[in-house]
């Protein structure tokens, strides 16, 4: 069995960190992912019951549902 150089484990040690650093950027891709899809779907159907609620007249479901979707915005900053 040949043993590997100082060099070689080096470059062995140098690889590995960086499959690290990938993974951790892919994760955190995919973490913001779906956090974006999970947003776009809560606002999506804040969305339809404000329009509901406007077709039916009901101010006040209109603005506690208005004020869930202004509260989304701040934290998202949207």
């Amino acid at each position: 069995m040949k043993e590997k150089s100082y060099g070689e484990l080096m470059k062995i040690a140098a690889i590995k960190r960086n499959q690290k650093k990938g993974n951790f950027v892919q994760d955190l891709y995919i973490d913001m992912l779906l956090s974006e899809i999970q947003l776009t779907v809560e606002k999506g159907k804040l969305l339809q019951k404000i329009d509901k609620a406007i077709d039916h007249r009901d101010k006040k479901t209109f603005l506690r549902l208005t004020g869930q979707l202004q509260e989304i915005n701040k934290r998202f900053g949207n």
